[in-house]
């Protein structure tokens, strides 16, 4: 993708509009019309059940509603490209990790993560589990790590396809760890779940949210949670992380805004989303699930953002991970 002179020329004369008024001004007007979150996937993902529930909430406390709005297309650069485009100080990117791997897997994204996008706050935070059939006779990390390494290439994993963060799990414990396992992509999380219980695959990295159900009643196992450290919910499964040192990886999601935004702005709406990380159903059902409510700030995010963007490109490089 590239982003044409025009689109561009576009952005940087609102940024300048913008930065026109005076920032105490702007801040302390902001929001003078709906605001929106646009969610650069298809409709009906997990992503949209914390971004309706924060758009409720400051509908309320902004006196402006808050509108959820899907833009997906090319794993999510449509949607990030319509908020830089947009650049009105009312449009806000609702996002996962994912935009801190895009610009690992795409040549040319149509934008920078660190110069194009303004860190509002870390939403949330939620590790995934490496998953195994209930009968396969792998008993745990340390036996898989020993197998694999004795017998490279002979396990598998599957992932809702190239480039996935369900691929690049798999990828990363391959690098980490130094064994050999055979990558099979599929069409989707659902095709890789079912292809694990079909015994087509040995293996699944993929998020816990969505299989904590599976592993209680008995229907998967998890080998491992993908978490620096152990999981509340699932205290008796070992991090990868305590025999494959440097193994970290979570689904995250953020807010964000496009370059120019007014600094106030950024902390109004920090302001405004710190209430909601606890008391409320959102936050227990995170929790319920092993996911962690934040809504801490700019600060932890872009934090986050300068740490992954070089960690992704580098495992891409090494896994010889194809680059669009």
């Amino acid at each position: 993708m590239h982003r044409t002179s025009a689109t561009r020329r576009h952005v940087l004369a609102a940024a300048a509009g913008m930065a026109s008024l005076p920032g105490a001004a702007r801040a302390q007007s902001w929001p003078t019309r709906p605001v929106r979150f646009i969610i650069p996937f298809a409709a009906g993902g997990p992503v949209e059940v914390p971004a309706r529930f924060l758009a409720e909430r400051l509908t309320q406390t902004l006196g402006q509603p808050v509108l959820v709005e899907a833009r997906p297309g090319a794993g999510g650069a449509l949607g990030i490209q319509a908020v830089l485009s947009a650049n009105d100080g009312h449009t806000l990117l609702f996002t996962t990790s994912s935009v801190v791997i895009l610009p690992a897997l795409m040549r040319n994204p149509g934008f920078d993560p660190q110069q194009d996008l303004v860190p509002v706050s870390m939403v949330s935070d939620a590790p995934m589990a490496l998953l195994a059939r209930t009968d396969w006779p792998v008993r745990d990390l340390a036996d898989l790590l020993a197998q694999a390494r004795a017998r490279p290439g002979h396990f598998s994993f599957g992932s809702s396809g190239a480039g996935s963060t369900t691929h690049l799990g798999g990828e990363l414990l391959k690098v980490r760890a130094a064994i050999d396992l055979l990558h099979v992509p599929y069409r989707g999380a659902g095709q890789a779940v079912n292809a694990l219980y079909a015994g087509d695959t040995d293996l699944l990295v993929t998020g816990l949210i969505e299989t904590l159900r599976h592993v209680r009643d008995g229907r998967l196992r998890a080998i491992a949670v993908t978490s620096a450290t152990r999981s509340p919910v699932l205290p008796d499964v070992p991090a990868i992380a305590e025999l494959v040192p440097d193994y970290a990886m979570s689904i995250w999601y953020g807010i964000f805004a496009p370059r120019g935004t007014p600094q106030g702005i950024v902390d109004r709406l920090a302001r405004e989303l710190a209430p909601q990380r606890s008391g409320n159903r959102l936050a227990e059902q995170m929790t319920a699930s092993g996911a962690e409510l934040l809504l801490d700030g700019p600060a932890p995010l872009a934090a986050r953002v300068a740490r992954e963007v070089p960690q992704w490109k580098a495992l891409v490089a090494a896994a010889r991970i194809p680059v669009e």
